[in-house]
């Protein structure tokens, strides 16, 4: 009698476990299918705040590298890849687990995030993919391309309701590696980041659509609404820590220990205003070692035209200056800044020349230089006698090209590519191509072509994008909507 109970229970046992769907025994139960926001807060800061490019050093005319041809040294690049994409998935994730769980402030944060990735997206090709976006769920898997004008016009409307968002959402900010889960941090950087953008459109001062003017002026008259950055304590920046996967990009990097130079122009620059900087951004060239850490005469550089044999044969006679030695052997060196007080300071000395805001240009300027060598560790006395140079005072008609001079500076490893996408707006400074090594027929790039995987997966859209902004075809000196005057 035992035995037959025990078979019977076996045989609905069996049963039972039978009529379970299929799906049931594909789950991994140690394998969790729900993220917190938080978790997925942390990763999408780290990818978006961590930006320290040496590709866009060379391309910027800040370093030289004597190690091969660099197609960004040497302005040959083709093209590049949606890998924002990717970012922003992650941000659709959070955005749905917040909703999931009802936490508002990380769906106000998620608006500042798709902002971020979609600028950097339609900075570098023009024209994407937007509105129709990320719906691959919805089995939208061809994305036809917003135009670039639209694709800003929403981004700026999304900024604005973020800072609102943030503002009325209850619940903390956790898992925040860049803030601590301090709003009113948060809240300064997306308004400091919507002048950013504001005066990347600097071009389009008559688009009646966009009041590019208008609505920048909005932003920095009325402070209570909306806070800007207030010091280097508010710096939009990555910390480093000396821990496995945490230290700086570069801690023992090779080619920087061994194949990274100071370009030349840079170098000049620097020492036309006697800036102090270059010491803490450069070592002394071999050939000049005998002299003071602190004389101008002891740094060189290479240039970053040249073809590698003619840097080469400088680097040989000690002519040039390395990296300074803590890009390469410091874990933690400096943080990661992707929009820092110094450089707000540079947008609104502009925005005062271009009758944009009322204020001191000066002011605004020489408040921008004081941050960027304070982080740079300048010393107080240092900062204020370089303040006084005749050299660094603002030229009456030539204001902006001292305030670019600076930005330009300022910007040294750090904001990834910001300074090429400044330069490419301004025409300041002027990038070097005047050397045998320079191809593309000497002209600096102003953008990247579509990805491979466009072409192939989504042909129509791309091509249509294609035609509708740059006649020559996708190619790498396309002028997109951006640059073009209104």
């Amino acid at each position: 009698m035992r035995t037959s109970s025990i078979i019977i229970f076996c045989l609905l046992a069996t049963a039972f476990s039978s009529c379970k769907k299929f799906e049931y025994f594909q789950t991994d139960p140690n394998k969790p299918t729900q993220a917190t926001p938080e978790l997925l807060l942390t990763n999408i800061e780290t990818a978006a705040f961590n930006d320290i490019s040496t590709s866009g050093a060379f391309a910027s005319r800040y370093l030289v590298n004597t190690d091969g041809i660099d197609s960004y040294q040497y302005y040959n690049w083709q093209r590049s890849g949606f890998n924002d994409f990717g970012n922003l998935r992650q941000v659709v994730k959070m955005e749905e687990e917040a909703t999931r769980i009802n936490q508002p402030v990380y769906l106000a944060l998620s608006k500042f995030f798709r902002a971020w990735f979609f600028m950097k997206l339609t900075l570098a090709f023009g024209d994407v993919p937007y509105s129709e976006a990320l719906k691959g769920s919805s089995e939208m898997f061809t994305p036809a391309y917003d135009r670039q004008e639209d694709i800003f016009l929403n981004i700026l409307n999304d900024l604005k309701a973020a800072g609102d968002q943030l503002v009325a959402a209850d619940g903390d900010i956790r898992g925040d590696v860049i803030y601590g889960g301090k709003k009113e941090q948060w809240k300064r950087l997306i308004n400091s980041f919507s002048l950013r953008i504001l005066m990347s459109l600097s071009q389009k001062e008559g688009n009646a659509k966009l009041k590019v003017k208008e609505r920048f002026a909005e932003i920095v008259n009325n402070p209570s609404k909306y806070p800007l950055l207030s010091g280097s304590a508010d710096n939009g920046q990555l910390v480093f820590a000396d821990l496995q996967d945490n230290r700086y990009p570069y801690y023992n990097n090779n080619s920087m220990q061994t194949a990274f130079y100071l370009e030349e122009n840079f170098v000049d620059l620097l020492k036309q205003y006697k800036d102090p900087r270059l010491f803490r951004f450069a070592q002394k060239a071999t050939k000049y070692a005998g002299l003071p850490d602190n004389d101008f005469n002891a740094y060189g550089g290479a240039k970053g035209s040249a073809t590698i044999d003619e840097n080469n044969s400088r680097v040989v006679n000690g002519e040039v200056s390395k990296i300074a030695k803590r890009y390469y052997n410091d874990p933690v060196n400096e943080p990661s800044v992707v929009l820092g007080y110094p450089e707000l300071q540079f947008v609104l000395a502009e925005a005062v020349i271009r009758g944009w805001i009322s204020g001191d240009a000066t002011d605004y300027y020489k408040k921008g230089i004081q941050a960027s060598m304070e982080f740079c560790k300048i010393a107080p006395a240092d900062i204020t006698a370089y303040l006084a140079q005749p050299s660094l005072q603002l030229v009456p008609g030539k204001e902006l090209e001292g305030i670019f001079n600076q930005k330009y500076i300022s910007f040294f490893m750090n904001s990834g590519w910001q300074v090429f996408y400044e330069q490419r707006r301004t025409g300041l400074p002027v990038f070097d191509v005047s050397g045998n090594g320079v191809l593309n027929n000497k002209k600096v790039p102003k953008r990247w072509m579509y990805p491979d995987t466009e072409l192939n997966l989504n042909r129509q859209h791309v091509s249509d994008a294609i035609t509708r902004q740059y006649p020559q075809g996708d190619n790498i000196n396309g002028i997109m909507w951006l640059l073009v005057k209104e």
